[in-house]
């Protein structure tokens, strides 16, 4: 309970700093009325997909842990009580194609596996990345590209990152458990066999700690997922973007709808996620958070991921 206490706090920090936005276009509700939510039909051949040996945590409701670490894919109100942003959105769609109700948890992001793996949450939708190794406990129906930033203070000397020898010897940040750190340490690894310096990664607990360490000087790259970092970037002008990878290098990894493995509730999911999809509702949602460039064609049950290094 303290640790969610702690992200409301600083999650109010966060949304009283966006005062100072200046761009309308980088501007997006954080309400907590959130007048222009869309709701979506129900979608009885997505409903139909859902197995007859499913249980959900409640009846009739969909239980999904969300993380609300920063907009605009997922943050607290201007109220500090009430979770808003895309993924917000875009699971409240999801659950009325269903015919349920929603009730989302707020977590901290690393208690989700253990939390989805106890049967205390029906689903996840807290910027998971499709990876091998998840695989093997989750099931995931993808609904987000997998983008990951490259951001350094406005002034730093870092024009471009593209390649592990371009982090070698930076103090980068990353986030525990997480594809980036993966790729970091991969990157890590091959700068070394190359006779080149590893990056000295440094972890903190919330986006507003990384941004101090960035600005401060204290750190010289932040890489984590792109969305908040851009809007960020667009807000305040403090950082830029210098770089970006998919979440599954070398490969293609996409951000999923996370449930448990073989629970019969992954290809409902998609099944629901590709109707919204067809519809025009996903774009919508999309555009409505300024997320347009994250967009997917379809959704997919368990697609290839992040690879074991």
């Amino acid at each position: 309970m303290s640790t969610l206490k702690s992200l409301r706090r600083l999650a109010l920090l966060a949304v009283l700093s966006l005062c100072g936005a200046v761009h309308a276009q980088t501007v997006v509700d954080l309400s907590p009325e959130q007048k222009g939510r869309l709701r979506a039909p129900r979608d009885e051949a997505a409903i139909a997909a859902i197995s007859k040996d499913f249980k959900f945590v409640k009846p009739g409701v969909l239980t999904v842990a969300i993380h609300p670490g920063a907009p605009p894919t997922g943050t607290y109100a201007t109220d500090a009580k009430t979770i808003v942003g895309f993924d917000p959105d875009f699971i409240l769609l999801i659950a009325d194609a269903l015919g349920l109700k929603l009730d989302l948890q707020p977590i901290a992001w690393a208690d989700w596996p253990l939390g989805l793996t106890s049967g205390k949450y029906d689903a996840v939708i807290s910027n998971v990345g499709v990876t091998e190794q998840r695989k093997e406990k989750f099931d995931f129906s993808t609904y987000r590209l997998g983008l990951h930033g490259f951001y350094v203070k406005t002034g730093s000397k870092i024009t471009s990152i593209k390649e592990p020898k371009d982090i070698a010897g930076l103090r980068l940040i990353s986030a525990s458990g997480t594809n980036q750190e993966r790729i970091a340490l991969e990157w890590n690894r091959l700068n070394i066999a190359a006779g080149l310096k590893p990056a000295e990664l440094q972890y903190y607990d919330d986006e507003t700690a990384r941004t101090l360490a960035l600005v401060s000087g204290r750190a010289d790259v932040n890489f984590n997922p792109n969305a908040p970092q851009a809007y960020q970037a667009a807000r305040d002008g403090q950082i830029r973007l210098v770089g970006t990878v998919n979440a599954g290098w070398p490969n293609k990894s996409d951000v999923a709808i996370t449930t448990r493995k073989g629970s019969g509730l992954a290809d409902a999911v998609t099944q629901a996620a590709n109707g919204l999809i067809k519809s025009g509702q996903y774009a919508q949602v999309l555009d409505r958070w300024k997320l347009a460039e994250e967009a997917l064609p379809r959704s997919e049950t368990n697609p290839p991921g992040l690879p074991k290094f």
